[in-house]
């Protein structure tokens, strides 16, 4: 009876373990063949700079191409929505900013709940948004910004990169704190905003780091304030929008997402991966170079960061009523 118990122990252990053979395999095998990552926004704004840089480092790393994919349109949700019909197998991954759960929140009918359907799988960079202005703009401090823009309500033109975006409703909450109104012009992504802030056509913008810092460096821009709680490294001597509305914070996270039935092993394999990319001194140094915070950690990390995000940008959003028609 001893002997028959310990033979029916051991094959029921064996069964057991069986069905984890097939995922742990799959997950050593991945990836055999290329992976997209797709940006719901144009070339050469910050989402699409942080995935080519990390894209690069996993297809060196991977022994597979990691191609991005610009989808762009309605606040990323568009090249998201392609993400969510995908097949969960790892070979389908987004690039995910802050401006993704504010679009969520923004844009009605959607036909996806970005936490039920997207799987956060690990963070790229956090950095703060900058407000910067045309140079031919008189106001050289946010009090005098403010002040004009009070005397004179819609004198100013604030590009974004699109509505439902962090940059969008980064102003959003500039203009209600403040007390002040914009004529907010919406553009289909950084690079034809960033023209038009350039050519004099509009005033001021509010936008991540990696867009606006070789510009601020030129002085084809004036940096008046950074969003962050407090100023950044990156420009010490730009003060921080707290220092003249208390509580105002405005920062953009950069990440990596994929299909919410994406198997475990696969999301926690690129976790590894990018954690070990962000580690290395060289990728860790162009992050930094375009204003940047490493955002390692969890995916569990990641999703508290996601959620969090969620529930601040949704008030801002329903205070300022802003959603589409």
């Amino acid at each position: 009876m001893t002997h028959r118990r310990r033979e029916f122990l051991r094959l029921a252990a064996a069964a057991t373990a069986l069905p984890l053979l097939p995922r742990t395999a799959a997950a050593q095998a991945y990836p055999s063949r290329a992976v997209r990552i797709v940006v719901g926004y144009p070339p050469g704004g910050p989402t699409d700079i942080f995935a080519r840089l990390m894209g690069q480092w996993l297809t060196d790393h991977m022994g597979q191409q990691f191609i991005v994919e610009n989808r762009p349109g309605a606040g990323s949700t568009i090249g998201i929505q392609t993400v969510v019909n995908s097949q969960a197998d790892g070979y389908t991954l987004v690039l995910l900013s802050t401006s993704a759960v504010i679009s969520a929140q923004y844009y009605k009918n959607l036909n996806f709940v970005l936490t039920r359907d997207i799987a956060p799988v690990c963070g790229i960079a956090l950095e703060p948004l900058v407000m910067v202005v045309n140079p031919a703009v008189t106001a050289k401090t946010v009090p005098e910004f403010i002040a004009d823009a009070k005397a004179k309500p819609g004198k100013y033109v604030m590009a974004s990169v699109g509505n439902g975006t962090t940059p969008h409703m980064g102003g959003q909450l500039f203009m209600m704190m403040a007390g002040v109104e914009m004529l907010h012009v919406p553009y289909q992504g950084a690079a034809p905003a960033l023209t038009d802030l350039l050519g004099g056509r509009a005033d001021v913008m509010f936008e991540a780091m990696p867009t606006v810092v070789g510009h601020i460096r030129e002085g084809k821009l004036r940096g008046l304030a950074v969003g962050s709680a407090k100023r950044s490294a990156v420009f010490p001597d730009i003060p921080a929008l707290a220092e003249f509305l208390p509580g105002y914070e405005g920062n953009v996270w950069f990440g990596i997402g994929a299909p919410k039935q994406t198997p475990r092993d696969i999301v926690e394999r690129l976790n590894r991966e990018i954690n070990a990319g962000l580690n290395d001194p060289a990728l860790r140094a162009k992050v930094t170079q375009f204003g940047g915070t490493p955002l390692t950690g969890s995916a569990a990390e990641f999703e508290q960061l996601f959620v969090r995000d969620t529930e601040k940008w949704t008030k801002v959003v329903q205070a300022a009523a802003a959603r589409t028609q």
